[in-house]
């Protein structure tokens, strides 16, 4: 068998299945990366209203209207993230603020993607960071 007459390569069957496979993975991360934008917004508020000397001191609706200001610096919507999704926790003098909330992205006809985001920052150093 003479090696000239030999082809490589891909058909065009081939070609179509893995253009399928890479449609629906760049489809995908389309449709997911607002989300995680968004996401990123809302751990960048949770920071800044860290370093507020008051956030260690501070009640849960001052705490919720110093992150809705920062939501409105990072394009973060109050639909996707609701004021009632914050949640102030105290244990052992220790203060934490968590945020949790769900994002549900319609996807291909009746297929959803749900999303459950979920950041927790130390709000005891709050003060002490703000020394710093």
């Amino acid at each position: 068998m003479n090696m000239r007459n030999r082809q490589n390569g891909i058909t065009l069957l081939g070609f179509a299945v893995v253009l399928c496979v890479v449609g629906f993975f760049a489809y995908a991360a389309m449709k997911l990366w607002p989300a995680y934008v968004e996401y990123y917004g809302v751990v960048k508020s949770m920071k800044i209203v860290q370093q507020d000397p008051q956030a260690s001191t501070g009640t849960i609706d001052l705490l919720r209207s110093k992150i809705n200001v920062q939501f409105d610096l990072q394009y973060v919507d109050e639909k996707d993230v609701p004021m009632s999704a914050i949640t102030l926790n105290t244990q052992n003098g220790n203060r934490s603020m968590t945020i949790a909330w769900d994002k549900d992205i319609p996807f291909i006809y009746n297929i959803d993607l749900l999303l459950h985001f979920t950041n927790t920052v130390d709000l005891s150093r709050a003060g002490a960071a703000a020394a710093n």
